[in-house]
């Protein structure tokens, strides 16, 4: 299926690079998945719709380093805000709506969203993927509003690793940490500690996926993503 049917048609967005829209209705979404939403939002009777804004390939990154924001801390989120602000500024001045992620205090299941959009399908390396853009695509923004947006259809692909005969993903990996079609998420991690570790600013599996590879990051999007990983998996090493 081509991309198009993934992306939206709001050309501030395309424009920007958040390419992948869905919206819900609240009243409709999985109980467990609305439980996690009240957590940090108590009240939400304010609003009806829940929608999500994502990016699918390269276009956000070179919208966002052409900004102001390139060289400002967490640039991806603020940019990613400040454009769905502006998004709401302009087709959506009546409605009212509320970020519930990026947010600190706010732990929403983006993966969960995405599989409700059909979006996400898991892989050996842990990263979702699709038929439109691979694993080279990530959640940007959600919101509540109180809008009464057109509902966005589920894709109902099946997911692109199933019909993947020689595994490249879990051979290629230089810790074996995929061995048995799944990730063994500490053998990852330590590999990537390793002083000469082949992984320490991408992943080889992910680089060597077939899928939409004309949608892989750049380069320096790809460092920029895993370094912030790196960071976050050293912190965790040094409290531990």
């Amino acid at each position: 299926m081509h991309s198009s049917a993934y992306t939206t048609n709001n050309e501030l967005l395309l424009k920007n690079g958040l390419n992948l829209q869905a919206v819900f209705n609240l009243k409709d979404l999985p109980q467990t998945l609305c439980d996690k939403i009240q957590t940090a939002h108590t009240d939400v009777s304010a609003f009806k719709q829940l929608i999500v804004f994502a990016h699918g390939g390269k276009d956000m990154w070179q919208a966002m380093q052409a900004s102001d924001y390139a060289d400002t801390k967490d640039p991806i989120d603020s940019f990613s805000k400040d454009v769905v602000h502006t998004y709401f500024e302009q087709d959506l001045a009546k409605h009212m709506f509320q970020f519930i992620y990026p947010h600190e205090q706010q732990n929403i299941p983006l993966r969960e969203l995405g599989e409700l959009a059909g979006w996400h399908h898991p892989t050996p390396f842990r990263v979702g993927i699709n038929e439109a853009f691979g694993s080279w695509f990530a959640y940007r923004a959600v919101v509540l509003a109180d809008t009464d947006l057109p509902l966005t259809p589920k894709i109902g692909l099946p997911s692109p690793c199933d019909t993947c005969v020689d595994k490249p993903c879990i051979t290629i990996c230089p810790a074996k940490a995929l061995e048995g079609g799944d990730l063994s998420l500490p053998t990852c991690l330590n590999y990537r500690l390793e002083d000469g570790s082949k992984c320490t600013s991408t992943c080889l599996s992910r680089l060597i996926c077939p899928i939409a590879k004309e949608h892989r990051y750049t380069n320096k999007q790809i460092k920029y993503h895993y370094g912030i990983s790196m960071q976050s998996i050293k912190q965790f090493y040094d409290k531990n």
